[in-house]
């Protein structure tokens, strides 16, 4: 069962906008992409560095320590392949923003290995 933790209220923020969030000691970035909300880890698997300062591109999310580019509806690095961010599902209940933090969302690569085992 995930922890389902409330982080805001509903329409504060405005597409192409975002919030950083700490929450039990971890550090989550939500965006709004075009009217949907979308929540990650605030750090690059590569070398670790916060994400939340990134240039945002459309749904494209380049973290400022070495560029690479992560996709911030799927978690997925740019092209085939490559790392990903975890990525956190996100719902409005009773106008509020909640994060399911215990069940973070499988990227389409683990998706596809999980489908390819059973």
């Amino acid at each position: 069962m995930s922890r389902r933790i409330v982080v805001g209220v509903a329409g504060e923020l405005a597409p192409g906008q975002r919030k950083l969030a700490f929450i039990d000691g971890r550090s989550i970035v939500l965006f709004n992409i075009e009217g949907s909300l979308h929540a990650i880890d605030n750090t690059c698997p590569h070398n670790g560095a916060a994400l939340s300062s990134g240039q945002l591109e459309g749904c494209m999310l380049r973290c400022p320590a070495h560029g690479l580019r992560f996709d911030v509806r799927t978690g997925c690095m740019a092209g085939t392949g490559g790392l990903s961010v975890t990525t956190f599902p996100v719902d409005i209940v009773d106008s509020k923003v909640v994060v399911s933090l215990d069940a973070p969302n499988p990227t389409p690569s683990q998706a596809r290995a999980g489908s390819a085992a059973t």
